[in-house]
């Protein structure tokens, strides 16, 4: 079953899938949107969710680091109904608290140029987001 993972912005949508075993998150792709264009988004990730043959759709919902929700938070809720209802899949919202800093890390650790480090933060957080998702549910099902 291969789950699909996403970072919303309001200009990009990071994108990441998992392998048929949903144990590894991969990133797929960014997609730029028009600024704050969810019908934009929706016809990109329901391409790609036909293509991929999509079960599941694990999606970041940005909080402050207070653990407040704000006006992104409101924006990828919405979305995330639209494209629940879209699709008819099961769309599962994660804090994504620091996802785009661990991607900016990693990068930064691999040596990769801030050029390629900016076309890469969202397709990388949007796997981080996944790989989280993927391993609690690894976790979950060993028992741990």
């Amino acid at each position: 079953m291969r789950i699909l993972g996403l970072d919303l912005g309001t200009k990009t949508v990071g994108m990441a899938i998992s392998d048929v075993t949903a144990t590894i998150a991969t990133p797929l792709g960014t997609v730029r949107i028009p600024e704050n264009d969810l019908e934009s988004a929706l016809q990109a990730v329901l391409k790609v969710v036909a293509e991929y043959d999509i079960k599941k759709i694990v999606m970041g919902l940005p909080r402050h680091m207070s653990g407040d929700m704000g006006t992104l938070a409101e924006y990828c809720r919405s979305f995330a109904k639209m494209l629940s209802e879209s699709s008819a899949l099961e769309v599962i919202m994660i804090d994504e608290r620091l996802t785009s800093r661990i991607a900016e890390r990693v990068m930064l650790a691999a040596d990769v140029s801030r050029k390629k480090r900016k076309q890469n933060v969202d397709k990388l957080a949007a796997a981080v987001i996944l790989q989280s998702y993927l391993d609690a549910n690894i976790n979950k099902q060993k028992g741990v």
